[in-house]
């Protein structure tokens, strides 16, 4: 079971952001503020001068697992990789956070936070491996029903979404389907099968993915 941190004294209310993505700055990004985040609707998401800004968007992206689309291709390309659960985090963090990536975001800051979070058991990579190599992956918040996508990243082709099928299958047992948001919808994800929703649909969504069970990650020693 995941070690729930102590609580944050922020608080976070995406209704009242209106018709704009970001609802706050500054707070910290101790695991109890980040946790408290996503379980509002909310995420952070530092911007290039260092100030920390808070984001519930208007038109949230989500992945159905019904909706997934496997192309023949792709399917060929899930059969030639293995798929291991929280082997290799920190390798997954490190390559999502490699500054020459484009549109990279995620700072020194961020990194500790989602370790402190995979460390108590919130937060875990999918990772693709050929010939005992880590070829791609990504990582992610794990509330309940809910994953909360946070970035994906290869050295094979197709190796992250490989990793992004073998999630969604995860996600899909024992429970039909549960929560998978992606944040905003990029050309990218929509061929994936990705969708954008009203933000009150997906806080609606959200309450009731957070009374789900979690799906079977790896045991915490």
């Amino acid at each position: 079971m995941p070690i729930e941190p102590p609580a944050s004294p922020w608080s976070f209310a995406p209704e009242d952001a209106g018709d704009r993505d970001l609802v706050g700055a500054g707070a910290d990004t101790k695991p109890g503020t980040v946790l408290a985040a996503y379980r509002h609707g909310v995420f952070p998401m530092p911007v290039d001068d260092g100030q920390m800004l808070w984001w519930s968007p208007v038109s949230r992206a989500i992945l159905p697992a019904n909706n997934l689309k496997v192309s023949r291709s792709l399917a060929r390309s899930v059969r030639r990789f293995e798929i291991r659960v929280d082997t290799a985090f920190d390798e997954v963090l490190t390559a999502c956070a490699d500054p020459s990536r484009e549109g990279g975001w995620i700072d020194r800051r961020m990194m500790r936070a989602y370790a402190a979070l995979h460390r108590l058991g919130w937060v875990h990579s999918v990772e693709a491996w050929r010939d005992g190599e880590l070829a791609g992956g990504l990582y992610g918040v794990s509330i309940g029903g809910l994953f909360a996508g946070e970035s994906m990243f290869h050295r094979r082709s197709d190796a992250s979404k490989v990793a992004l099928v073998a999630l969604v299958e995860l996600l899909r047992h024992p429970v039909v389907e549960r929560l998978l948001d992606v944040q905003w919808l990029t050309p990218h994800l929509a061929s994936l099968g990705a969708v954008a929703i009203p933000r009150r649909a997906y806080l609606d969504r959200l309450r009731v993915a957070l009374d789900q069970q979690p799906p079977n990650w790896p045991r915490r020693e």
